[in-house]
């Protein structure tokens, strides 16, 4: 499997952007696709998941109710729609994928395949 992770760049506080996570090669179906973020100095950080199938999504609590994560089976893309962007929002944010299982889906050792990242800056 392979990730790409695209769509990061500058942005405003209270801004918004949307990240994409285009995967190739041999998926499982069953696979979850999690986005983490790490910000310079600090631990990397779980940020939401989900499932090709099903509508269950995770959120970490720091993104919980301005950022949302989806798919496009058709297309191979999971993305995560970020809203009301804080400065503290600012990492290069990393899309993950594996056979997860649901106690261990915030944790990165969890998942087999990583995409190499793409930088986030909310920033005046």
């Amino acid at each position: 499997v392979q990730l790409q992770a695209s769509g990061g760049g500058l942005v405003q506080p209270g801004g918004s952007l949307r990240l994409s996570c285009a995967a190739s090669g041999s998926a499982d179906i069953s696979y979850v696709t999690g986005w983490f973020r790490q910000a310079p100095g600090k631990e990397r950080e779980f940020v939401a998941a989900t499932r090709w199938t099903g509508t269950n999504t995770y959120y970490g609590d720091s993104v919980k109710g301005r950022f949302t994560i989806s798919r496009d089976r058709a297309k191979s893309t999971v993305y995560l729609q970020m809203m009301s962007l804080k400065p503290e929002d600012t990492a290069v944010y990393y899309c993950a994928q594996g056979g997860v299982i649901a106690s261990t889906r915030t944790y990165s050792s969890a998942y087999s395949y990583w995409g190499q990242g793409t930088l986030v800056t909310v920033s005046s």
